[in-house]
């Protein structure tokens, strides 16, 4: 395996970059154990930190993941496709499907941590909520865990007065979710916009999502509005970068 690139690049990028060729080529398939710090100083008689360095790269772009005391392995998690559009489609959560239906297929996913309270939503997001300074907000936080990986947190700011005492404010949303109960409530969502961007996660984000280090997430914030324009959900979602490829497929 010889490692390939501009000589200018610092030598870990080049056994990076060569490590990366031999996973394409399929020398290295999903779940494979990969070359260790001893092997790589051998192969390319470099120090321990090169070699290091190297397994990093591939750490940090998702590529491979370390195990204790096993060594690095080529990442064996098939990226979920989420499917911007067809997700939020009436039809998918009117019918009392999840949205995550569009996206999973015969995946397993789950949510192993709720939250449910009402608090006072922070400023930016009460703005679009039309929230007072005193008026508190619905706040769902969840975590979803998709065959035993957390892919993704997500918190809901639902105004209080809307949803109080109705199932929004409980654990169980019941068949097709928030929206489906929105509907119910007279608040049915009609118009949805996403805003997307990515950074580095808190340290509170990382250990939730079991995050490598220098894994970037991505994060979507979507805001549901009902008839006449008012908005009845904001959705701060983060996501596991390495975990997600994000489809969106539009009709010209």
């Amino acid at each position: 395996m010889a490692a390939k690139g501009n000589g200018r690049q610092p030598k870990y990028q080049r056994i990076a970059e060569a490590l990366k060729q031999a996973i394409k080529a399929g020398e290295y398939g999903p779940g494979d154990r990969l070359p260790g710090e001893n092997d790589l100083m051998a192969t390319y008689e470099v120090a321990r930190m090169t070699a290091r360095q190297a397994l990093g790269v591939l750490q940090n772009e998702g590529v491979a993941e370390a195990r204790k005391g096993a060594g690095v392995f080529v990442r064996a998690f098939e990226p979920l496709r989420r499917r911007g559009v067809q997700r939020l489609a009436q039809e998918q959560w009117g019918e009392g499907r999840s949205i995550w239906a569009a996206d999973i297929g015969d995946r397993e996913l789950i949510v192993d941590q709720v939250a449910v309270t009402e608090a006072l939503a922070p400023a930016a997001v009460a703005g679009v909520l039309g929230l007072g300074p005193d008026e508190p907000a619905c706040v769902r936080s969840r975590r979803f865990v998709l065959e035993g990986k957390p892919v993704l947190l997500a918190t809901s700011f639902l105004p209080a007065d809307v949803v109080s005492g109705s199932v929004i404010a409980q654990e169980d949303t019941g068949p097709g979710g928030i929206y489906a109960r929105l509907a119910e409530l007279g608040c049915k969502p009609v118009h949805f916009r996403e805003e997307i961007r990515s950074r580095m996660p808190s340290s509170e984000e990382a250990e939730r999502l079991s995050l490598g280090a220098g894994t970037p997430v991505i994060v979507i914030v979507r805001t549901a509005f009902a008839d006449g324009g008012r908005p009845v959900e904001v959705n701060e979602m983060i996501l596991d970068s390495a975990a997600y490829v994000l489809e969106y497929d539009v009709e010209a």
